[in-house]
């Protein structure tokens, strides 16, 4: 066996999570974790389905245990989940509860009352073991699977500790509002705290009155682990928000004047991470200090042919990022925008990022985001744009974009929507994207 580490940094009389309101330690997690590895079939793969974050890490740590891979889907849909199955034969489910329209085998996670028991020897995991596959958003295409070995989990997790400083006394506690089953969730809401040794808040809270109770229930110093979208959601609710050390972002691009009234009005740090499926969390910066990613320790990036591939020790290979990137020097880049957002129309580039933050930027827009579709038979291309905006008319958007925007990559269609089918991450898939686009097509012939 290859050498290994611990599921967690934690001592067992350490409080791990903070679950229904009263801390868990780590014995009586693993007790949990314990009562469910002798439940588990004779598969090779499970699909993680939990939402409750308490219950998905009972999951998540009994296949480890058990040395069974968990799928992280990018959704719950059953056209994914059967997707998944098909690609899998040999998986089930796990879930707190029966999903509709998801007919697999399913193991029904039950737990009366966590933490009732104790198990006192923490589990030595060999380096090597496949953990995980993290599939992608599909925000720009098909989800790709991203198979994650123990090794490279760990040391991404460390190296993101040593980033942000994360120890248990300089932080208690983290809350998260995006999904464990997401590359960022689970890095950041999962293996971080279980490297750092800090404790996690096991709920999802969605609203942001329901976040600020989650961080006031926990103890100073906490931190808040979100999405540029949540987070734009939780400064409109104009509430009253407990002490925060700092704010981690990530999954979209966070403007700096979003950042700047985060830090203000929440009297606190924001910071991003940059990363991708395939290579785990890479980068992070200060948004309102930096321009700049600044690359994690032991990191580096090599540029072929325009293509920037990420290097780290935890990586068994270069890994080819699908953004463009400047290098400024061996520890610092500019992000310039995804391959596949770059566009070209009569002979005129832009990307669709670019073209986002302008329509995002006109008053009165609260969401928006322009469409490529798949090029016409007779090679014309015409974008289109969605956008939310309850206060403005489609005329008065489009005479703001003919300000910025060249006459070429104006929207033709630009819809007005309730809101963007975003998914649980805030990012935008494709697909769903290209589906609402034909829904309004239709509707308007």
């Amino acid at each position: 066996m290859s050498s290994g580490f611990p599921l967690f940094q934690h001592a067992v009389t350490d409080p791990l999570v903070w679950h229904q309101g009263e801390p868990i330690t780590a014995a009586a997690f693993l007790y949990d974790v314990m009562a469910l590895v002798k439940s588990l079939p004779e598969k090779g793969y499970l699909i993680n389905l939990c939402e409750d974050r308490y219950h998905f890490m009972v999951g998540f740590a009994a296949a480890i245990i058990r040395g069974q891979t968990s799928l992280l889907p990018p959704n719950r849909t059953p056209d994914v989940i059967h997707g998944l199955r098909c690609d899998y034969p040999d998986s089930y489910c796990l879930s707190e509860a029966t999903i509709a329209g998801i007919e697999l085998p399913l193991i029904r996670l039950q737990i009366a009352q966590a933490g009732q028991g104790t198990v006192d020897c923490i589990p030595v995991i060999d380096g090597e073991q496949l953990i995980a596959i993290a599939f992608t958003s599909g925000s720009t295409g098909t989800p790709k699977a991203n198979p994650k070995y123990w090794n490279e989990l760990v040391v991404g997790a460390d190296k993101a500790i040593a980033r942000f400083n994360i120890k248990p006394d300089k932080l208690s506690a983290l809350v998260a509002t995006v999904p464990a089953q997401h590359m960022y969730g689970l890095e950041t809401s999962i293996l971080t705290p279980w490297r750092a040794g800090v404790m996690i808040h096991t709920g999802r809270p969605f609203f942001p009155r329901d976040v600020v109770e989650a961080l006031a229930s926990l103890p100073a110093p906490r931190a808040l682990i979100t999405t540029p979208l949540h987070l734009r959601a939780c400064l409109k609710a104009d509430l009253n928000w407990p002490e925060l050390a700092f704010i981690i972002s990530a999954t979209a691009p966070l403007s700096s004047d979003l950042a700047r009234q985060a830090e203000r009005l929440l009297d606190t740090r924001v910071l991003e991470i940059f990363g991708c499926s395939e290579a785990g969390s890479i980068a992070s910066r200060q948004t309102t200090v930096d321009s700049c990613w600044h690359l994690y320790e032991g990191m580096s990036v090599r540029m072929v042919d325009q293509i920037a591939y990420i290097e780290a020790e935890q990586l068994c290979q270069s890994v080819p990022l699908g953004d463009r990137i400047e290098v400024v020097d061996p520890r610092y880049f500019r992000l310039l925008g995804r391959s596949e957002e770059m566009i070209n129309i009569a002979g005129k580039r832009t990307s669709l990022s670019d073209l986002n933050h302008k329509l995002n930027a006109i008053d009165g827009v609260e969401d928006g985001a322009f469409v490529m579709p798949d090029v016409a038979a007779d090679d014309t291309t015409r974008l289109a744009a969605f956008v939310v905006a309850p206060t403005r008319d489609e005329a008065a958007i489009m005479q703001c974009l003919k300000r910025g925007i060249d006459a070429v990559f104006l929207p033709r269609p630009l819809y007005k929507i309730d809101a963007l089918p975003r998914n649980e991450t805030g990012k935008l898939p494709r697909a769903a994207l290209l589906k609402r686009l034909k829904h309004h097509k239709v509707s308007s012939q």
